[in-house]
């Protein structure tokens, strides 16, 4: 029963998170949707750090918006202040202002620019798939019991899932096995921050973890 109930909150977060992006009709997509968020009181961030996440996806999508406007689809994903950004730019030039443009905004540490030179071709199944992907995979997460589910961020971008968080390399290996195993994920794309099981075991969310990016790409079977 609890494991239904957890789907269902999952499924119904993600209905949530598409109808408020798709309502806006902003080709930005800020913080991978509501279902990609962590809980604060249980996050290995600060809650200063939860924060400054918050402020850096608002911030970074202004500022694309304001410099690319219609010329780019982009989601803007930050975690510990590592900004992750995925979608579609109408060519490379545009790409590498983005990266640098991302880097400007206040407090960035580092941005993995995992953007596509393509036109622009998402339409609203698409989207709507990938949001019920992501919802999956967090419900994933949740009902694995070696697992913080709290330490991961989760969005998807064309059926490639994107991991992020502050983990050990057990909890990567692990959740990219999770997020393979959800039905239409192609791909799992791990953007970590990684520590050793003894850091974790004192670890202080006060100090911010090292970049120290694990961006294995895992192809699913």
């Amino acid at each position: 029963m609890k494991f239904e109930i957890r789907r269902a909150v999952c499924s119904a977060l993600a209905v949530v998170a598409l109808g408020g992006a798709l309502s806006a009709c902003i080709p930005l997509v800020v913080g991978g949707g509501m279902v990609a968020g962590t809980l604060v009181a249980v996050d290995r961030r600060t809650t200063g750090t939860v924060v400054e996440d918050e402020s850096i996806e608002v911030k970074a999508a202004n500022r694309i918006r304001e410099t690319l406007g219609d010329k780019a689809r982009i989601s803007v994903t930050s975690y510990n202040r590592q900004v992750l950004l995925t979608g579609e730019v109408g060519n490379e030039t545009d790409k590498q202002a983005l990266g640098r443009l991302v880097q400007s905004v206040d407090n960035v540490r580092a941005v993995v620019n995992e953007t596509t030179v393509a036109p622009f071709t998402a339409t609203l199944s698409q989207r709507s798939g990938d949001t019920f992907i992501t919802g999956k995979v967090r419900a994933s997460l949740m009902d694995a019991k070696d697992l913080q589910a709290s330490a991961f961020k989760v969005t998807t971008e064309n059926k490639v899932v994107y991991l992020m968080g502050i983990v050990t390399p057990r909890e990567a290996k692990r959740a990219a096995e999770i997020a393979r195993g959800v039905n239409d994920v192609t791909k799992v794309v791990r953007v970590f921050e990684v520590i050793s099981e003894d850091e974790l075991a004192r670890y202080q969310p006060r100090q911010a973890a090292p970049v120290t990016t694990d961006m294995s790409p895992s192809t699913a079977p």
